[in-house]
């Protein structure tokens, strides 16, 4: 099922030999531009792989291939050489205030029965209140990490300093 067919013309194929053969500007442009090359089926192209030939000569899938080759034919060459930006942002659980609230937690005192805050206290008592719907220790460990709140040590704030002797 070959949908989309690649046919470059003159102006491009040397621009592409250009991106191979400078190897700067990224692996995925580079890789990009040789999936473009070979499976090229204009008049004057050297390779005209199928598609399987490419994907396994440039170490990829056939369907990144289909994806580079639906890219060219649909938007263009730029689009096809170019990685797409993400529409919209990772599996974000926690927000600011999320976040505010979280280190508040770790502030206060540690429930009864436990000398001091777990990760995995935190992150029970942080969906138990209500903060987040779920979250992992792991993910708590790395929001303090970003704050001066580093878990395990005495002298970060989140844990009442030893009396002062007198």
């Amino acid at each position: 099922m070959n949908r989309y067919a690649v046919t470059l013309t003159e102006e491009e194929r040397r621009d592409l030999t250009a991106v191979v053969t400078r190897g700067a500007g990224g692996a995925a442009l580079i890789r990009h531009a040789d999936v473009l090359l070979a499976v090229d089926k204009g008049e004057g192209a050297v390779l005209q792989m199928t598609d399987a030939q490419a994907a396994a000569a440039y170490h990829a899938t056939e369907q990144t291939v289909r994806n580079i080759k639906k890219e060219f034919v649909e938007q263009g060459l730029e689009a096809a050489l170019r990685r797409r930006r993400r529409r919209r942002p990772g599996n974000v659980k926690i927000d600011g205030e999320a976040e505010a609230k979280i280190v508040a937690l770790t502030c206060t005192d540690p429930p009864a029965g436990h000398a001091r805050w777990t990760l995995r206290l935190i992150a029970e008592k942080s969906a138990e209140l209500g903060y987040v719907e779920s979250i992992s220790h792991v993910a708590i460990g790395n929001l303090l990490k970003k704050t001066s709140l580093r878990h395990g040590y005495t002298r970060n704030g989140a844990f009442p300093s030893a009396p002062a002797s007198s």
